[in-house]
C-alpha cells in the first residue's frame, strides 16, 4: 500500500481530451490527492490517451512505455483505454487501472482503490460510453494563459467511413445550457478571458436535449458574461452551418469571427464514400456572405482509399480557389474498425505523402499573401507569454485558435508579464507565412470585445 501517493499527469490528443484530464485532477485535487506537474516526482501517472489515428496511438505507446521505464504506476484512461483494455492489462504490469472515456468521473474512487490495495488492477472501462454528466466539475487547469475550452457535448452521432470517434465516445450528448454558462462563469472568475467551445460537431449541440439545435442559444446566454472577452467555436459541421448560426455569430461582438469548419474533401465521388456533405463551396460561400470578415479554417484528407489524380486535382483546385485562411492536411489514416479500412484501391504511403506536401505547399503561398495585407493595421491580440529566443512577447489574434493557428509576435515596448492575459491593439509591421510581427500600441480594457478589429479579408 502506498502511503499518500504522488499523482502526476500526462494529457495527450486534442483539447477535449484537456477537458476530461483537467476534470479528472480537479475530482483528485477535491479529494484530497496529492498533484504534481513534474513526474519525475510522482508515483503513480495518470495518462490521458488519444487513439484517434495511428500516430495518435504510437504516441500515447510511447508515452505509457517511457513512463513505465522510468518505475510509474500507471492509471489509463481515455481513448487507448476505451479501445484497447484487453492488451493494455496484458502487457502492461505497471497498468493498475484503466479508465474508458464515459468512466472518467469515478478516478476518484479508483485511485482510492488501488492506493489501499497494492495488488489491485482495476477495468473501469464502460463497453458502451454513454455517460451524462450535467453539472459543472472541479478542474484544475493543464495548461498556461487566459484561455480555456468548455467541452459542451460528448460523442458523435455522424457516421463518417474513416472515424473511429463513435466506437471511442458513443452516441451525441449535449450539456444544459445552463451548465456550460455555470461553468463558463466560474473560468472568467478565475482570470479565463477566452472561452472555447469544443465538442465532436459543436453545431449539432442541443439537438438530442432541446429538440433543436441551440448553439445560437447558448452563444447567447455566453454573450451575457461580463468579464469575458472572446468566445470560439471550434467544429463546425457543413450541413449544420446555418443562416441563423452565422448570423448570430455576425450579431454578437464576443464571439469571435473564426469559422472551424473540416470539409475533409471537394470531390463529389470521394466526398460520398467518406459519407460527408456534398458542395462544400455552397458552404464556404455562405459563411463569406454573412461574415466576409471571419477567417474560414478548414481540415482535408488526401489519400483517402479510391482517390484517384483526378480526385486530387479536384482538390488542389478548389483549395487553390477559395484561398482558406487557415488550413490543416492530412494523410489518410487506415482504421480497420471502420468502413474506409476495407475500403478497395487503399492509397500507397508514398503518395498520400507526396500529395499532402503539394498542397501545404500551395496552401504556404496562400497564407503569406493574407498575411502581407495586413502589414500596416491594427489588430486585437491576447497575450500569451514572452519568447526567451525571440526576445518578443506572443499572443493571437481573433482569427487564430491556441496551437494550432498563427502567432502574433509583438516588441517588448510597453509590455510586461503583467500583460499576460490583456487584450492589446498592435501595429502589425512585417509578416512571414504563418507569424505577424508588430508593436503594442494600446492596452484595452478589461472585457474588451472585438467590434473594432481590422477586418481580415479587407
Amino acid at each position: 500500500m502506498l502511503r499518500n501517493p504522488t499523482f502526476g499527469v500526462v494529457s495527450l490528443g486534442c483539447p477535449k481530451n484537456q477537458t476530461d484530464t483537467e476534470v479528472m485532477l480537479g475530482l483528485l485535487k477535491e479529494a484530497g490527492f496529492t498533484l504534481t506537474f513534474d513526474n519525475d516526482d510522482a508515483d503513480i501517472c495518470l495518462i490521458n490517451t488519444c487513439s484517434f489515428i495511428e500516430d495518435a496511438r504510437r504516441e500515447s505507446v510511447r508515452k505509457i512505455v517511457e513512463l513505465a521505464e522510468d518505475g510509474k504506476e500507471l492509471i489509463i484512461a481515455g481513448c487507448l483505454a476505451q479501445h484497447f483494455k484487453d492488451q493494455l492489462l496484458e502487457e502492461l504490469p505497471e497498468a493498475r487501472a484503466l479508465v474508458g472515456t464515459g468512466d472518467i468521473h469515478k478516478i476518484v474512487d479508483i485511485a482510492r482503490a488501488i492506493v489501499a490495495d497494492s495488488s489491485l488492477r482495476i477495468v473501469q472501462v464502460s463497453p458502451v460510453p454513454d455517460d451524462h454528466i450535467d453539472e459543472v466539475q472541479p478542474r484544475l487547469a493543464t495548461g498556461v494563459g487566459a484561455s480555456a475550452y468548455i467541452k459542451i457535448a460528448e460523442g458523435c452521432d455522424h457516421a463518417c467511413t474513416f472515424c473511429i470517434i463513435p466506437m471511442l465516445r458513443g452516441k451525441f450528448r449535449s450539456r444544459s445550457i445552463d451548465s456550460v454558462v455555470k461553468e463558463a462563469r466560474m473560468l472568467v472568475a478565475s482570470g479565463t478571458r477566452e472561452i472555447i467551445l469544443v465538442s465532436q460537431d459543436t453545431t449539432y449541440y442541443g439537438l438530442d436535449m432541446y429538440g433543436r439545435m441551440a448553439l445560437a442559444e447558448l452563444l447567447e446566454a455566453l454573450h451575457e458574461i461580463e468579464d469575458l472577452a472572446w468566445i470560439r467555436i471550434m467544429y463546425f459541421y457543413p450541413t449544420e452551418t446555418n443562416r441563423k448560426l452565422l448570423e448570430t455569430i455576425a450579431r454578437l461582438p464576443k464571439v469571435v469571427k473564426y469559422i472551424d469548419i473540416p470539409l475533409q474533401h471537394s470531390h463529389p465521388e470521394i466526398l460520398s464514400s467518406m459519407a460527408r456533405p456534398q458542395s462544400p463551396e455552397k458552404t464556404v460561400a455562405l459563411i463569406r456572405e454573412i461574415l466576409p470578415e471571419a477567417a474560414v479554417r478548414s481540415t482535408f484528407i488526401v489519400g483517402f482509399p479510391g482517390e484517384t489524380e483526378e480526385h486530387y486535382e479536384h482538390l488542389l483546385s478548389f483549395i487553390q480557389e477559395q484561398k482558406f485562411d487557415r488550413l490543416g492536411v492530412f494523410a489518410y489514416s487506415r482504421e480497420t474498425e471502420v468502413p474506409s479500412g476495407s475500403m478497395p484501391d487503399q492509397v500507397p504511403q508514398k503518395i498520400k505523402k507526396l500529395r499532402r506536401n503539394r498542397i501545404m505547399e500551395a496552401q504556404q503561398h496562400i497564407s503569406l499573401a493574407r498575411n502581407e495585407r495586413m502589414v500596416a493595421r491594427r489588430l486585437n491580440v491576447l497575450i500569451e507569454g514572452f519568447d526567451e529566443k525571440k526576445g518578443l512577447y506572443y499572443g493571437r489574434s481573433e482569427w487564430d485558435a491556441p496551437q494550432i493557428d498563427n502567432v502574433v509576435y509583438i516588441e517588448e515596448t510597453g509590455l510586461d508579464y503583467n500583460s499576460l492575459g490583456d487584450i492589446v491593439e498592435v501595429e502589425i509591421t512585417s509578416c512571414k507565412p504563418y507569424d505577424l510581427f508588430g508593436v503594442a500600441t494600446a492596452s484595452l480594457t478589461a472585457g474588451a470585445g472585438t467590434e473594432e478589429l481590422v477586418l481580415a479579408g479587407s
